[in-house]
């Protein structure tokens, strides 16, 4: 396979690309973790307007940091099934992305903190060494 590189001393590392999409979606499952605990010291300080949504967000958060977590291991690993799991996610990303432009609450500063990831993860997503290190051969 392409994905594995050898040295001269026989060592085989990994793709820079497979490695850089691993610790991109590292990160992003760091910065989950965080807001986790931003979500978590808010439900503590603050009083929300409904314990209920802020509690599920929370939850939702951690699930979200968990998946993140799940696929980072995989895109190492090489399966296949990570390409279609890391598309979603970014899709999801691109999506809250957009929403930081517009509307009353409009963040743009956050809108390309999360836009510029998300762009760079799926086109890292699609290049060749990536695809044939996630693609199983028969």
């Amino acid at each position: 396979m392409d994905d594995v590189v050898s040295d001269e001393r026989g060592v085989s590392a990994r793709h820079p690309f497979v490695v850089a999409l691993a610790v991109l979606t590292f990160a992003q499952c760091a910065l989950l973790v965080v807001a986790i605990g931003y979500l978590v010291i808010e439900l503590i300080v603050a009083t929300p307007d409904s314990y209920a949504s802020a509690v599920a967000l929370t939850v939702l958060t951690a699930i979200a940091a968990v998946w993140l977590a799940v696929i980072g291991v995989n895109v190492l690993r090489g399966n296949p099934w990570v390409r279609g799991a890391t598309v979603v996610v970014q899709i999801l990303q691109i999506a809250v992305a957009i929403g930081c432009f517009q509307g009353a609450f409009a963040r743009p500063d956050l809108g390309w903190l999360l836009l510029i990831p998300a762009i760079v993860a799926l086109i890292l997503l699609f290049s060749p060494p990536v695809l044939a290190a996630t693609t199983r051969s028969t």
